[in-house]
């Protein structure tokens, strides 16, 4: 550890305080572990967040990229042991696990609890990172990287209008959205940038879902006094309704007419000129130029075969003969016709919409979703599976994944710790893996179970590391999951947030 945690008050300096000194041990780690910050204060503040991120059919979700700080992606990593654990190892089992045994399957099975964490900026940018649902008493939280709440390039400031959208895929939410309230970190992280401690418990309000982002036909009283989004859409109607709706204006919607206008006749340089073929006597053809323009020739003369009746009922302009065998042959002789298409008059109502909300509450996260354990000052070198949304790009420019769906690794963790100088890492914990920006806050899953696809959180993607100097992204790391860790993860655990829509 790189942090000694006293009992309030300092040294114990008598006997007499002895009893007063443990009692507050308790207290006084946690004033000293834990650090939160409110991502959305009041429920207006998340109604708008939800807006922002859903209007426009969801505009603001499909729009983000993968968050890939620099900073956080390094070219050479080291490692060490020596570790102490600071308490005994511990879990706290996932939703609906609580009293059975825990399956020992391992496979690539996708848990439901994972997501994207949506997010913007300080620099005004919209990111994903990736993130879970985890156990807690209201069922209200997830797990992600600290730097997936903290801007640390904007000193350490809250990022905005953050939310969580578990299962999400190309702008749908099959479990609604859910806003962030409060944001739970380490007390070194969110005041020293300590990367070893690069983790956040986040509690959300109970979900939205629902029919967002409906349009709905008003009158245009509604639509003047509408602040929201909205938009006049063009209706196509009759003439006969048109006519009756300029006689009668008081008790229509505004109507429009886009008047028609004739086929005009043009060269063939004219722009939007089209060409079409006329047909003309042996003569008119004979006559024609050849190449391209007005009235020139239009390929060789076609002739058919056709019937008697066909032949006697023809009268012009080709030409009619009969050949040594006693066929009926008409002769068609073509050129060429350049014109600006015509067009008829087309009339519209003009309709008013505005966007609304026909939304509801689906709930709690947990219950929706379910929600991963949680284990701390767990061994070394064993085997995890990680979960997240890599999208961003290697170093030599190399974009392998999409984004779209979610991606895992799994493997033994190393069994030294990773130290990165640079970013004062010292003890956080390696896996080897090729994935990029966006993958991070994803969780790595110890004990992970194929039949029920729960584990437990015994870390998140913090660091993306290429390691040989290929320029491809070869290693992920996590910070290590302490006792320090489960005081934080407990704090946020018992935190409520509540409903935004009753």
């Amino acid at each position: 550890m790189k942090r000694i945690l006293l009992p309030a008050g300092g040294a114990i300096l008598a006997t007499g305080l002895l009893a007063a000194g443990l009692a507050g041990t308790a207290q006084a780690q946690a004033d000293n572990t834990v650090a939160s910050d409110p991502l959305a204060k009041t429920a207006a503040q998340a109604a708008e967040t939800l807006d922002f991120w859903t209007k426009s059919n969801n505009a603001a979700l499909r729009g983000a990229v993968a968050f890939t700080p620099d900073a956080l992606e390094v070219s050479k990593i080291s490692s060490k042991g020596g570790y102490t654990n600071d308490t005994k190892p511990g879990s706290t089992a996932p939703i609906g696990e609580e009293k059975k045994a825990t399956v020992k399957v391992q496979n690539v099975n996708l848990p439901k609890t994972i997501g994207k964490v949506f997010f913007e900026g300080r620099d005004g940018k919209l990111y994903w990172c990736s993130g879970t649902s985890i156990q807690s008493q209201y069922r209200n939280l997830v797990a992600t990287a600290g730097h997936c709440v903290y801007d640390l390039a904007a000193n350490d400031e809250v990022v905005s209008r953050w939310v969580f959208v578990p299962g999400y895929y190309q702008g749908k939410a099959p479990w609604g959205v859910y806003v962030g309230k409060q944001a739970f970190t380490h007390y070194d992280f969110d005041v020293y940038e300590d990367l070893d401690r690069d983790y956040a418990f986040v509690t959300v309000y109970d979900g939205i879902g629902g029919t967002l982002n409906k349009p709905k036909a008003v009158d245009w009283k509604t639509y003047d006094a509408y602040k929201g989004e909205k938009f006049v859409k063009d209706i196509e109607v009759s003439k006969a309704e048109y006519d009756k709706g300029k006689l009668d204006p008081a008790t229509t919607d505004y109507y429009d007419v886009d008047p028609g206008k004739a086929e005009e006749a043009t060269g063939p340089d004219y722009p939007g000129a089209v060409v079409d073929r006329k047909e003309v006597s042996k003569e008119t053809y004979d006559d024609a130029k050849v190449g391209k323009g007005q009235g020139f020739k239009f390929g060789e003369p076609v002739t058919e075969i056709v019937t008697e009746a066909q032949y006697n009922a023809y009268s012009g302009p080709g030409a009619k003969t009969k050949d040594a065998a006693g066929n009926f042959l008409i002769t068609h002789y073509y050129v060429q016709k350049w014109y600006q298409p015509g067009k008829v008059d087309r009339y519209v109502r003009l309709t008013p919409y505005i966007v609304v909300h026909e939304v509801k509450s689906v709930g709690r996260l947990g219950d929706n979703v379910g929600g991963q354990g949680f284990a701390w000052n767990q061994p070394r070198g064993k085997y995890v599976r990680t979960f997240g949304y890599p999208q961003g790009a290697h170093p030599d420019g190399n974009k392998p994944f999409t984004g779209v769906t979610p991606k895992w690794i799994y493997g033994k963790t190393a069994t030294n710790y990773v130290v990165v100088p640079k970013y004062k890492v010292e003890e956080q914990v390696g896996l080897k893996g090729t994935v990029t920006g966006g993958y991070d806050g994803g969780p790595w899953l110890y004990k992970y179970s194929n039949a029920k696809r729960l584990g437990y959180v015994n870390g998140v993607t913090s660091l993306i590391a290429d390691t040989d100097g290929n320029n491809r992204y070869d290693t992920i790391t996590s910070p290590y999951f302490d006792g320090e860790t489960n005081v934080v993860y407990k704090a946020a655990a018992a935190a409520w947030s509540g409903k935004l829509i009753p």
